[in-house]
């Protein structure tokens, strides 16, 4: 359903001002509160129809200190980078409010007018689809989207191209087209029409207008603060724990035999990851002491340190609560990035945050499908994800827990906070439990392996990766 529009009517600008200063500042003061939220503003539209004209008089009419305006030329869509790859870092934090003049809406248009095929009707709202979904997700963790379109007639076009400057048509190349070119100026709205049902439209023909009302909306963006959500409509339907979490078989092997065996399939792993036309993330995790850290020893062995990375997630900081949960994840997974190996992940949202109370019950039980989708995104871009879980017994948690009290070494390894999070064993249990039900996909599935012998679960782990990334 399209957004309804505003009346169209020229308002006293002053008080025009006054008031998105106000709603400004008190979108500002929301940061921490329970009503807390940022505004992201999409801006697309026919050239000359005045989009930077009225994000400049938005920003005379605010405090342009906390308006951040990003414009970016349209990127091409390519098979290794997600849509919303280039623009992830710049989606603004509680409080905040940035307008995006380049948007992956812009870069799908562009991409549709200039591949050599026409890009397939499916496969367009395909991506649609993902946008929507995208934003969804957004709109979720309280950033509300906002899209405009900023739409002028054919022949108002060419009135404005008879009178502008030849100096400036340089600057007025958006989606590479010729704007004189009516079959390509059809061509445009033909395919714009296909997403803007949602969106607000602005008719252009008015200057003065068009600049009131693109305030107006954003104005009533920045009022509309209401407080979060926090309880679940749903009575939670909690999944069975599977066999190997309560109690993961132990089959030992020797330790010479492990040896060799380790040998070759380090170096086999590592021609895969080195080798392979995709990208690589893999995401560890497990209960404490669980051997995350000796498992991504043997995953680089016969790898140079250049050619991976290596993230150990620990609680958010301060300023990455304040933005979408998967934000800083966003932010890490970049595509020329070949090998990512993650000591803990985005799943602690379903785990560590469920389990201790960090994240409301509407928040946790939301994320599964947040997470699905996050994953689908970059297996759809040439991105492999291997998932493992690595399980052991509470006996065998205790008996590691101790070594550490008592290993110089290794004492660094273990807290207070190891020893209150056992206190929760079986919560803990639960929650991997419905982890595994709810995101083991055909496209990133769990690899459940039992710890308690070292060896054995190392070199199954190297053999999972193997399998995932069909090198096995």
């Amino acid at each position: 359903m399209a957004k309804q529009q505003l009346e169209p009517a020229l308002v006293d600008e002053s008080q025009l001002s006054l008031d998105l200063i106000d709603a400004q500042y008190a979108l500002k003061d929301t940061q921490g509160q329970p009503n807390a939220k940022s505004v992201l503003v999409l801006v697309s539209g026919i050239e000359l129809a005045g989009k930077g004209e009225a994000v400049k008089q938005l920003r005379e009419w605010m405090d342009p200190r906390y308006l951040r305006v990003k414009a970016d030329a349209p990127v091409m869509f390519n098979n290794v980078q997600t849509f919303w790859q280039p623009y992830a870092r710049f989606i603004p934090a509680e409080g905040q409010i940035v307008v995006m003049f380049g948007n992956w809406y812009g870069d799908l248009l562009s991409t549709a007018l200039h591949v050599s095929q026409p890009l397939d009707e499916t496969l367009y709202d395909e991506y649609l689809d993902n946008m929507r979904a995208y934003e969804q997700d957004l709109k979720n963790n309280h950033v509300d989207v906002i899209k405009i379109w900023f739409d002028l007639s054919w022949k108002s076009l060419q009135k404005r191209l008879d009178e502008m400057d030849a100096s400036e048509m340089h600057w007025h190349k958006l989606h590479g087209l010729n704007w004189r070119n009516k079959k390509q100026y059809e061509r445009l709205q033909k395919l714009r029409q296909r997403f803007t049902e949602d969106w607000i439209i602005i008719d252009c023909e008015d200057e003065q207008l068009r600049d009131q009302q693109f305030a107006q909306h954003v104005l009533r963006a920045m009022q509309h603060c209401p407080e979060h959500v926090k309880s679940a409509q749903h009575k939670w339907k909690q999944a069975d724990i599977p066999a190997v979490l309560e109690q993961p078989p132990t089959e030992k092997i020797d330790k010479n035999e492990y040896k060799l065996e380790l040998d070759k399939l380090t170096r086999r792993v590592a021609d895969a990851l080195r080798f392979g036309e995709r990208n690589v993330i893999i995401a560890l995790e497990g209960m404490d002491a669980a051997g995350k850290g000796g498992a991504i020893k043997r995953i680089v062995k016969s790898l140079d340190p250049r050619e991976y990375e290596i993230y150990s997630i620990a609680a958010p900081e301060k300023y990455e609560l304040r933005h979408p949960y998967l934000w800083r994840f966003w932010n890490k997974i970049q595509p020329n990035e070949r090998i990512s190996i993650f000591d803990r992940t985005w799943y602690g949202r379903v785990l560590v945050e469920r389990v201790e109370g960090f994240a409301s019950d509407v928040e946790w039980q939301r994320a599964y499908e947040e997470i699905n989708r996050f994953e689908k995104d970059l297996t759809d871009s040439h991105t492999v994800v291997v998932k493992i879980w690595l399980s052991i017994s509470k006996d065998e948690q205790y008996a590691r827990f101790k070594e550490r009290e008592e290993t110089p070494h290794k004492r660094f390894k273990i807290t207070p906070d190891d020893w209150r999070n056992r206190e929760k064993w079986d919560e803990y249990l639960h929650a991997a439990a419905d982890m595994f039900e709810r995101t083991n996909t055909d496209y990133a599935p769990w690899y459940i392996i039992a710890n308690d012998d070292k060896y054995s679960a190392r070199l199954e782990i190297l053999r999972s990766i193997l399998k995932q990334l069909k090198a096995d």
